[in-house]
């Protein structure tokens, strides 16, 4: 195999062939409505023929038995939320091990919570002796075990009439407290690299909200949903001048890299991606095709090996797109800050910082004060990275295909 050869359409990963086991974390603060966003996403990927399999808590199925939290001494709780950790991963796996044998289907996955939920309740310094005593490790338990996460925002926060603890014997919190949880769950997932934040805004009824999230897992996972559901989400960007660290919130920061590959049908468009942190990387092939004048666009994670053999089919008409990523919480948005790095690309003319972040909100979206925006720059096609990655000259540069006018992720 060399360099200049083209990834084949029938051959590029997830094709609608394709099995896939999607691995879903459903998390959130109290009352956010999961169990019933559980109950929801379970039903439609059933109705459209999925397998679909659902984790229960661990945290209701100890509590309900009789531990109460109230009772435990310091060394107790230590020991319990070690337990749970142990437990919630052993859980997962039967039911990963048994997707995987699903040969004919594919198989949705959804976890109620996921592995990184218990260090919400833990110091930093406490979490970190948990891992090394389960032989665990931070980046694989955030990064590799699952394929999106989504919060649900506690009714506290923007509902709060509707806000109860009458759904759930082991809840005992008020308003204040709901809030403050939530926060803290959502902090523990920021530098997951799919996270999305369902909140309460724009929210007629508790349905909309369901709704809300059944849309961001279908856009996630690739699925084309027609008029079956109304899509408001969106990703938007903003070029970012300058910004000031001091007021930077908590963030998890990766180094980036994204490579095009040669493709023999225009209308398929592949990309492979590394994201590293503390030397650890996880890899990825994301794929775009038009099907029936829509663009759907899939992912997958893939082993060094596999990214190795994709490399050599890089399409050398375009650079390679080098970022720094920094991911962050702020309100109820999730966002990305992407700088752009050395060696930078021809076409960026020097360095790029883009902010964005996905909202269903169709007004403003309400941005990080501590960021200087020179503009929203949404549907731009001189900022994605697509262009930017054309080296002058380049059959790239020259090509018109049919991806030209359309707007892509750059995730």
């Amino acid at each position: 195999m060399n360099g200049t050869e083209a990834i084949e359409g029938a051959s590029v990963p997830q094709s609608p062939n394709a099995k896939k086991v999607y691995k879903l974390v459903l998390t959130g603060g109290p009352c956010g409505g999961k169990t019933t966003g559980q109950e929801r996403v379970a039903t439609f990927f059933e109705n459209i023929g999925w397998k679909v399999f659902t984790v229960p808590e661990t945290a209701t199925v100890l509590l309900g038995g009789g531990v109460k939290f109230a009772e435990l001494t310091t060394q107790q709780s230590y020991e319990f939320q070690k337990d749970l950790l142990k437990t919630l991963v052993r859980i997962e796996d039967v039911f990963f091990n048994q997707a995987a044998l699903i040969a004919d289907r594919n198989v949705l996955i959804i976890c109620d919570r996921g592995a990184m939920d218990p260090s919400a309740y833990i110091d930093p310094v406490g979490w970190k002796k948990m891992l090394d005593e389960c032989s665990f490790d931070q980046f694989s338990l955030r990064e590799d075990r699952y394929n999106q996460v989504v919060h649900m925002v506690t009714a506290a926060d923007g509902a709060e009439q509707f806000y109860t603890l009458s759904n759930n014997n082991t809840r005992k919190e008020g308003v204040v407290q709901a809030k403050n949880q939530d926060e803290l769950t959502r902090q523990v997932w920021i530098g997951h690299p799919y996270v999305d934040i369902v909140d309460n805004t724009n929210c007629k009824s508790f349905d909309d909200k369901i709704l809300k999230l059944i849309e961001a897992v279908c856009y996630r996972i690739g699925i084309s949903v027609g008029d079956r559901l109304h899509k408001n989400s969106k990703k938007r960007k903003w070029l970012v001048r300058a910004f000031d660290l001091s007021h930077f919130p908590k963030f998890e920061e990766f180094k980036v890299t994204h490579d095009y590959l040669l493709s023999d049908n225009n209308s398929i468009q592949v990309r492979i991606r590394t994201r590293t942190q503390n030397n650890r990387t996880t890899y990825t092939i994301t794929s775009r095709h038009i099907r029936n004048d829509e663009t759907v666009e899939t992912r997958m994670k893939i082993n060094e090996r596999e990214y190795q053999r994709y490399l050599t089919m890089k399409d050398r008409g375009r650079a390679t797109i080098h970022k720094q990523r920094r991911c962050f919480s702020y309100g109820n948005q999730y966002f990305n800050l992407d700088v752009y790095v050395e060696p930078l690309p021809p076409a960026s003319h020097g360095q790029i910082m883009i902010l964005e972040t996905y909202t269903t909100n169709v007004g403003e979206t309400t941005l990080p004060p501590f960021m200087d925006v020179v503009k929203e720059i949404t549907g731009d096609p001189q900022y994605s990275m697509y262009e930017i990655s054309k080296r002058p000259g380049s059959a790239a540069d020259t090509f018109q295909g049919e991806f030209e006018s359309q707007i892509f992720s750059d995730d």
